[in-house]
C-alpha cells in the first residue's frame, strides 16, 4: 500500500496561533515523515480562512521537493475553477521537471461557497469549468501543447515550456464524492480521493460506481482509490478522548468552512450530494457527525487502527492512504507523537501489503 502524508494547514481550534507557526509546524511535520517513509506529501489547495491555507500548492510542493529528495509531491488538488488551465499545466510542468517526475497532479473543482465568492466566481460553473479544463491540462502534459475551444477556455495551440520530461500516466488524481464528480475522475482515468468523513459503507455504491464507470471508458481496472485521513495515533490512556477533542474540532471547523448546516446546496448546479450530506449534518448535528467521522477515521493504539485498516481492506479492496497528524488544534508534540508512532508501527505493515486481484467492475 502507497502512504503519504496530508499537511492541512489549519489555524481552527488553537489559540493564538500565527500563520507562520503553522507553516513552519506543518513544514517540521513534512521533513520528519520523509524521513520516516511516507511515500508522498500532499496538500489542498484553500484560501482565507482558518480551515486551511495553501493558496499554491503547487508552490508549496516545489519547496518541498527540494528539501525532502526522496519523497514524491502531491496536489489534492489544484481547484481547477480558480485557475487558467495553461497556467496550471506550465507549472505541474515545471514542478515535475525540478522533481524529476515525482509530482502527483490531483485536481478538483472547489466546494466552499465563501471561496468562490471571494474569487467572483459562479458555483454553478464549476462542474463545466472542471471538465474542460481538465482533459485540457492532462493532454499538455503527455504532448506538450494545449489547445482549447470550449465554453469557458478558448486556448489557440501553444507549446508548454519547459516541455513535459516525464510521462503522468497513473499520476493523475482527482477529488470524487458525488456521483458527477466520480463520473469524471473516470473520463479522466484518474485515482478517485475521497476523505474518511463517514462510515465506510456509505462510501462504497460511489467507490465501485468509479471502478465501473473507469472499465467502461478505458477497458482496464481502476486505478486505487485514495482516502484521506486525520488520525490521532497514540497508546497512552486518554486515547479516545483526545481524538474525541481534535476530530471533533476539525468536523466543527469542516461545518464552518462549507457551510454544512446552511440550505445554499439545494439551488447550487451539481451539489445534490452535498445537499444530502447537508441534511444528514442537519438531523445529526456535530455530535452526530463527529461520531459519523470516528468511527470511519483512525485513531488510537497501533494495533486498533491496524485491525480498522484490515477491516476496511476486507469491505472496499485496495486503497491508499493520506494520513494528516496536525488538524483540530492538536499540540505539536501530539502531532509529532502520533506520526512517530504510526511511521514505526503502523506503516510498515501496511506498505507491505500486495495488491490483491483487482475485483470485477460492477
Amino acid at each position: 500500500m502507497d502512504v503519504g502524508m496530508m499537511m492541512v494547514f489549519s489555524s481552527y481550534g488553537w489559540d493564538d496561533c500565527s500563520d507562520q507557526r503553522v507553516w513552519d509546524e506543518e513544514i517540521r511535520l513534512a521533513r520528519l515523515a520523509a524521513d520516516l517513509g511516507f511515500d508522498c506529501l500532499w496538500s489542498a489547495e484553500h484560501h482565507f480562512n482558518d480551515y486551511s491555507f495553501v493558496p499554491d500548492n503547487l508552490a508549496l510542493m516545489t519547496h518541498l521537493c527540494a528539501l525532502c529528495p526522496d519523497i514524491d509531491v502531491g496536489t489534492a488538488a489544484v481547484i481547477l475553477p480558480w485557475h487558467d488551465p495553461l497556467r496550471v499545466a506550465e507549472n505541474a510542468a515545471v514542478l515535475d521537471l525540478l522533481s524529476k517526475g515525482r509530482l502527483r497532479l490531483g485536481l478538483g473543482r472547489g466546494l466552499a461557497r465563501r471561496e468562490f465568492e471571494a474569487f467572483r466566481l459562479s458555483m454553478d460553473e464549476s462542474r463545466g469549468r472542471f471538465d474542460e479544463a481538465a482533459p485540457m491540462i492532462i493532454e499538455a502534459l503527455r504532448t506538450g501543447f494545449m489547445e482549447g475551444d470550449g465554453k469557458y477556455y478558448r486556448q489557440p495551440r501553444i507549446e508548454i515550456r519547459p516541455r513535459p520530461q516525464h510521462s503522468f500516466d497513473g499520476r493523475i488524481y482527482a477529488v470524487a464524492s458525488s456521483e458527477d464528480s466520480v463520473d469524471s475522475a473516470a473520463k479522466l482515468g484518474a485515482h478517485i480521493v475521497m476523505f474518511a468523513d463517514r462510515p465506510w459503507e456509505m462510501r462504497l455504491p460511489q467507490i465501485e460506481l468509479g471502478r465501473s464507470l473507469h472499465a467502461r471508458y478505458h477497458g482496464t481496472p481502476a486505478p486505487t482509490i485514495m482516502l484521506t485521513e486525520f488520525c490521532v495515533c497514540g497508546s497512552n490512556a486518554d486515547i479516545e478522548d483526545e481524538a474525541r477533542r481534535y476530530q471533533g474540532k476539525f468536523v466543527e471547523s469542516n461545518f464552518h468552512h462549507y457551510e454544512f448546516l446552511g440550505q445554499h446546496f439545494k439551488t447550487v448546479k451539481g451539489y445534490d450530494a452535498y445537499q444530502q450530506k447537508a441534511e444528514i449534518a442537519r438531523k445529526g448535528g456535530l455530535e452526530g457527525a463527529v461520531a459519523g467521522f470516528m468511527q470511519a477515521a483512525s485513531w488510537g493504539s497501533p494495533d486498533k487502527i491496524l485491525r480498522g485498516l484490515e477491516a476496511r481492506r476486507k469491505a472496499i479492496g485496495d486503497f491508499e492512504m493520506n494520513v494528516a497528524f496536525r488538524f483540530g488544534g492538536t499540540p505539536f508534540e501530539v502531532s509529532e507523537r502520533g506520526l512517530r508512532l504510526f511511521a514505526k508501527e503502523v506503516l510498515p505493515v501496511v506498505q507491505s501489503w500486495k495488491p490483491e486481484p483487482a475485483k470485477a467492475a460492477a
